[in-house]
C-alpha cells in the first residue's frame, strides 16, 4: 500500500522543484523571445554585446542553463563529495560503524562521486576535502565581488548575464534621474568591496592561524606524547577516545560533556560543528583543554 505523500517528501526535492519552476519560467519568458514580469514592469529589453540586437536564442539558452542548471549541478557535485569524503573519513576511523542514513541516495551524479572517491588514496581525500572547502567559501565570495562590480558599473546583475554578455537596454523615464541613481549605487557599490575584501582578509588570517597552531600542536604532540603514555600507564587510568579509538591525547572538553583528543575533536570539528556523540551543536571556540587532566 503506498504511503501517502506528506511534508518530508516535498521537503526533500524543494530545490529540484524550484529549479523545475525556475527552468519553466525562463523557458517560457526569455527562450520565447519574451520579457519577464520585471523586465516588462522598468520597461527594459534583453541586448546582446552589440547593443543593436535582441539576444540569439543560443545565447538565450546558454544563459538560462547558467543562470539554473549549472549552478544547481555545482551544488549537489560538492555537497555529495563533501558527504562522501565524511562517510570515507569515520569509516576508516572506526570500520565496524555502520554507514551514515538520512542521505537519501537518489541521484546518478552521486553513484559516480562514490566511486570516484573510492580509488583516491587517504593523501587525495584529504586534499579534496581541502578543495571542496576552498569552493564552498569561495562561490559565495565570488558572488559578492560580482554584486559589487554591478553597483559600480551598472550593467550585469547576475553572473550568468556577465559571461554570456546580455545586458539590458532602457526605453522611456529621464535620463538624469537614472544617472543620479547610479552615482548612489556606484557608492554602495565601493562600500560592498571594501567589505569584501576585508572579509577576505579576516578568513586568510584566520586560516594562517589555524595552520601555525596545527603545526605548533603537532610538534608539541610528538614531543610530549610518550612522555603522556607513560604516566597514563603508570597510574592504570587508561582512557580512549572515541574517534581515533587509542589513548587519549590533550583531553578535550566539549560543551556537553565528552572528552576526545585535541587533534581528533578540532578536525571534526571543521566539517561538523557537533558532537561526535550526541551530536549536540556548539561553535568549535566552545571547545575546553583540559590541562594535566590524567582521567
Amino acid at each position: 500500500q503506498p504511503r501517502p505523500a506528506g511534508a518530508r517528501p516535498w521537503l526533500a526535492w524543494r530545490r529540484e522543484v524550484e529549479l523545475l519552476s525556475d527552468v519553466a519560467y525562463f523557458v517560457l519568458t526569455t527562450l520565447s523571445g519574451y520579457q519577464t514580469l520585471g523586465e516588462e514592469y522598468v520597461n527594459i529589453i534583453q541586448v546582446d554585446p552589440s547593443k543593436k540586437k535582441v539576444p540569439s536564442f543560443l545565447r538565450r539558452a546558454l544563459f538560462i542553463s547558467l543562470h539554473t542548471l549549472v549552478p544547481y549541478c555545482l551544488e549537489k557535485a560538492l555537497l555529495h563529495l563533501q558527504h562522501e569524503l565524511q562517510v570515507e573519513a569515520e569509516e576508516c576511523r572506526s570500520p565496524e560503524s555502520p554507514p551514515a542514513l538520512g542521505f537519501p541516495s537518489r541521484s546518478f551524479i552521486r553513484s559516480w562521486i562514490r566511486r570516484q572517491v573510492g580509488q583516491l588514496s587517504e593523501q587525495q581525500k584529504k586534499r579534496a576535502s581541502q578543495v571542496v572547502d576552498v569552493l564552498k567559501q569561495s562561490i559565495p565570495l565570488l558572488h559578492r565581488l560580482h554584486l559589487a562590480v554591478f553597483y559600480i558599473q551598472g550593467t550585469f546583475y547576475h553572473l550568468s548575464k556577465r559571461v554570456t554578455g546580455i545586458s539590458y537596454l532602457h526605453f522611456g523615464g529621464l535620463q538624469g534621474e537614472d544617472q543620479s541613481i547610479r552615482s548612489s549605487y556606484k557608492f554602495l557599490g565601493i562600500i560592498s568591496l571594501f567589505h569584501l575584501l576585508l572579509t577576505i582578509g579576516v578568513q586568510m588570517y584566520s586560516f594562517k592561524q589555524k595552520q601555525r597552531a596545527r603545526q605548533e600542536w603537532r610538534l608539541h604532540r610528538n614531543l610530549t606524547h610518550q612522555k603522556s603514555r607513560s604516566r597514563e600507564a603508570a597510574a592504570g587510568r587508561q582512557s580512549r577516545c572515541t574517534l581515533c579509538l587509542e589513548e587519549r591525547r590533550h583531553s578535550t572538553a566539549t560543551p556537553c560533556g565528552h572528552l576526545f583528543c585535541w587533534e581528533c575533536i578540532t578536525a571534526w570539528c571543521s566539517t561538523r560543528a557537533e558532537c561526535p556523540l550526541c551530536r549536540e551543536k556548539f561553535h568549535p571556540q566552545k571547545l575546553i583543554y583540559l590541562r594535566h587532566y590524567q582521567m
